[in-house]
């Protein structure tokens, strides 16, 4: 197997990064508060293995019992525990295309197979994706999807949910910059798991947490297969403080969704097909313009956004949503290239 390849991490300062969806704010002062006060406490016994103290305060904002709320490394953890809770060897998980290229490694690191379901062209999903298949265990959708940034409505997911023979995780790392979400199926459906990462907007990519909402059925299962202590008590304690101030999420959401708003306005003025994002990043295609020597061109002058390759697909670039000086400079440069 290839393995799964994350984009270009810069260890040198001078770049603007927008190839990786991080959040360009700061996260809530009350984190740095609250690992502090974890430090203080020490860190020579081993932390909470289920986090306790983030499923109470989420379960809270999210209006259902701390048993319905499983933690993780990042969502990236969680999929993995779902992956091999679900799908053992020989069997087939699901998944949209083009979509995360995480879901397929995780099928090969369980001796799984992966079935690849392309989307329509206006970014919808066919009936062929909720059709029964032998060996079907898990599906995986991406909501909103990367690297369109398209949502499917939550009354489509349901439907899907309905059909399929299967669990559908519905993974929601961008969701906080969408209008509407899947967490209200949860409670209507146990076929349906929903998946939240604390990456993207609670700025904590560097600390790793995740966590998925599901029938505590469900949850009980998948407590069998995550490693023992899979969150930190320094992640623990950040990740309960971050959720807990929905005011600073409230404002940093309303700033990458106005700049998102600006950047996609703009590449359409430079001649790009950029489709509505509901994420904190735009999906842009030049019709004139090839995307990979874009992508160099801005690299060279130390502008990193992704470029994304996908055969029988297309190509293009995917532009995180910056800070309004980043996203200036990214434009001003393009304007030059095109």
């Amino acid at each position: 197997m290839a393995g799964y390849t994350p984009g270009e991490q810069p260890q040198e300062a001078g770049f603007i990064k927008l190839n990786t969806n991080e959040n360009p704010y700061p996260p809530s002062p009350a984190v740095r508060a609250a690992i502090e006060e974890a430090l203080r406490r020490g860190l020579q016994k081993y932390p909470d293995p289920m986090a306790g103290a983030f499923r109470r305060r989420a379960a809270e904002l999210l209006g259902v019992d701390p048993d319905w709320i499983l933690c993780g490394n990042g969502s990236d953890d969680i999929l993995t525990i779902a992956t091999r809770t679900f799908v053992g060897q020989g069997d087939l998980l699901r998944l949209p295309y083009p979509s995360y290229v995480l879901y397929k490694t995780l099928a090969q690191i369980q001796g799984a197979r992966s079935e690849e379901v392309p989307f329509e062209a206006d970014f919808t999903l066919s009936p062929r994706f909720a059709a029964a298949t032998e060996g079907l265990r898990l599906a995986f959708l991406p909501n909103p999807n990367s690297p369109s940034g398209t949502v499917i409505p939550p009354e489509t997911v349901l439907a899907l949910a309905e059909q399929l023979p299967c669990p559908l995780l519905v993974d929601e790392a961008y969701a906080d910059f969408a209008e509407r979400n899947c967490l209200g199926l949860v409670a209507r459906s146990e076929k349906i798991l929903v998946s939240r990462s604390l990456s993207k907007s609670y700025a904590l990519a560097g600390l790793r947490f995740g966590y998925v909402v599901a029938q505590p059925h469900l949850i009980r299962e998948m407590v069998k297969v995550k490693d023992s202590y899979n969150c930190d008590a320094l992640s623990i304690a950040a990740a309960t403080a971050a959720i807990a101030d929905q005011a600073w999420l409230r404002q940093t959401r309303a700033k990458i969704l106005a700049t998102r708003r600006r950047l996609t306005d703009a590449m359409r003025n430079l001649g790009f097909v950029t489709i509505d994002s509901h994420a904190n990043f735009t999906w842009n295609v030049h019709p004139e313009h090839p995307a990979r020597p874009l992508y160099e061109e801005l690299k060279r002058h130390r502008i990193l956004v992704r470029y994304m390759d996908y055969p029988g697909w297309g190509d293009g670039l995917r532009i995180t949503v910056g800070t309004d000086d980043e996203i200036d400079a990214c434009l001003d440069r393009l304007r030059k290239l095109v």
